[in-house]
């Protein structure tokens, strides 16, 4: 009789893993585009705020950015009490000075820009890989302000 038991809740386990694999996949196969991700504000919204912000420049037809974005979306979740995170489609004309102005030249690329002190740091793309790597840039950042806004 245990085994029964034992036996029907290793196949119940084992199905719904499967299917939260599925729908998992699933939704990441459903999104064709980084934009269709939807992730944080706009930048004019995080250059009146307080938090530093975590800016994503990308295009649309980059197979690199939209591989990155999973990373993106779970930093966002994981930050979203420290940090703005913004998507910056480089496609996009209205953001052609901002564009310039950061010296893009290829996709993705991620800064932290933080208004608050004028400062704008690049993340090496070597991070994009490597969201604990990540993670600790990331923490960096917020030690040294913590440090500033102290003097």
């Amino acid at each position: 009789m245990k085994k029964k038991i034992i036996i029907t809740l290793l196949l119940l386990a084992a199905f719904m893993l499967t299917s939260a694999v599925g729908f998992a996949v699933t939704n990441m196969m459903e999104k064709k585009h980084p934009s269709d991700y939807k992730i944080g504000i706009s930048y004019e919204e995080a250059l009146n705020s307080d938090k530093p912000s975590v800016v994503l420049f990308y295009v649309d037809w980059c197979g690199y950015c939209l591989r990155f974005m999973p990373r993106y979306k779970i930093l966002s979740t994981v930050y979203k009490n420290k940090y703005n995170f913004v998507m910056i489609d480089c496609d996009n004309s209205s953001y052609k000075r901002l564009i310039e102005d950061a010296m893009i030249s290829g996709f993705p690329t991620v800064y932290i820009i933080d208004p608050k002190y004028d400062n704008r740091v690049h993340l090496t793309q070597g991070l994009y890989g490597n969201t604990f790597k990540f993670r600790e840039e990331l923490d960096r950042y917020l030690r040294i302000r913590k440090l500033l806004d102290k003097e």
